[in-house]
């Protein structure tokens, strides 16, 4: 008898436990909140990478994972993209078009779909406009316009800079690209570069919910030795500091090492570009070329406000007449040898009783005009003397 009464408490306790079970869990837990999403650049306006959907849980409900749906067109239905058991999803590929996410319980009741997001291409911003750069030691700095900021300050994120090697001869940038980095103003230092080897640029602006846009006009540049304060003396004065060489490539490598540019030279060797000379009656300090290929012509009229204002070497107008070494002016040297053009820059910082400081640059890419800013959409050698 009492093992009957057990027997049939238990069994009571039972089906009470089934209820509360089914009123626990029959309901479906709320559906995730604020979902949101992140694309990822690729480089491609067209071909995203992939995209990241974030949301937040329901209010109420035990959740054991969350399902993906996504459709491709507004004409299909919605259709199962994964599950995950974390409050992110990363959807690799060019993403779909739609997207929304439901919440499921251990049971299996699945909630209501959250909040849809929807991947509208026309939130891209615009392309920067413009894009310089100056050719650096080793380096090269690159400046845009700032428009794609400008456009949407509360939607901006980022630049995005991409580069590839450059095809002097052909004019043609390369066809594999490779992220530089990113940066939130419009300005952006690559370093790390071998001197004489141009490579190629272009920038691209990025949303805050992943939209990259068109790139920016492409730029080639290419990085050049220079330095800064040097000081040569009238051949008058001390012949042995008198002269100056842009590359003496000594061991005939055909690469421009630090020791083998720059150099100041005997004022009286036949193989410096050019000499330093010291008229005291009238007081003039002048560049005297030396080397039998090198020409030297002012860059402008006016002083320039420094090196760096010195860009693309003339095509022509260059000559083996001496010039005035004038404060603040630029010179440009075309120098010559063994069937290569190759091109040399120098401000004057200072002009002395006899002496002269200056700064220079020099381009050891052959044919290469570029001493310090991109010109619009640029390769190699030596030369022993």
């Amino acid at each position: 008898m009492r093992l009957a009464t057990y027997a049939t408490g238990l069994g009571a306790l039972l089906s009470m436990a089934a209820c509360q079970a089914t009123t626990l869990f029959t309901d479906a837990p709320a559906p995730p909140v604020n979902l949101t999403y992140q694309l990822e650049p690729s480089g491609d306006p067209d071909r995203p990478a992939g995209i990241i959907l974030a949301w937040e849980p329901g209010v109420e409900g035990d959740v054991a994972a969350y399902r993906v749906y996504s459709r491709g067109s507004t004409g299909e239905g919605f259709a199962s993209r994964g599950e995950t058991t974390s409050n992110t999803f990363h959807d690799n590929g060019v993403p779909h078009l739609q997207y929304y996410v439901t919440a499921v319980d251990f049971d299996g009741n699945e909630s209501a779909p959250s909040n849809a997001i929807t991947i509208d291409e026309r939130l891209q911003l615009p392309a920067p406009t413009a894009l310089t750069s100056i050719s650096l030691n080793g380096a090269v700095h690159l400046g845009w316009s700032d428009n794609a900021y400008e456009s949407a300050p509360a939607r901006f994120s980022w630049y995005r800079v991409y580069s590839s090697s450059y095809d002097l001869d052909r004019g043609l940038c390369g066809t594999e690209w490779s992220l530089e980095g990113t940066s939130v103003a419009p300005e952006f230092l690559v370093g790390v570069l071998v001197n004489g080897v141009p490579r190629c640029y272009g920038v691209s602006a990025v949303s805050r919910e992943g939209y990259e846009g068109l790139w920016s006009p492409l730029r080639q540049d290419t990085p050049r030795p220079d330095a800064r304060n040097v000081l040569a003396v009238g051949i008058e004065v001390d012949a042995a500091a008198a002269g100056f060489r842009f590359w003496d490539d000594g061991n005939g490598d055909g690469i421009a090492q630090p020791s083998e540019l720059g150099l100041v030279l005997a004022g009286d060797r036949s193989d410096i570009d050019f000499f330093v000379e010291w008229d005291a009656t009238q007081g003039i300090v002048s560049l005297v070329p030396k080397f039998a290929g090198t020409r030297v012509r002012l860059y402008g009229d006016a002083p320039v406000a420094d090196l760096t204002s010195i860009d693309f070497a003339p095509a022509a107008g260059y000559a083996r007449t001496k010039l005035q070494a004038l404060p603040g002016f630029g010179y440009v040297f075309e120098i010559v040898e063994g069937g290569s053009v190759r091109y040399g820059g120098l401000r004057v910082t200072h002009v002395g009783r006899g002496y002269l400081i200056f700064d220079w640059s020099f381009q050891p890419d052959p044919g290469n005009p570029e001493l310090i800013r991109m010109a619009p959409i640029a390769a190699r050698g030596a030369g022993a003397r």
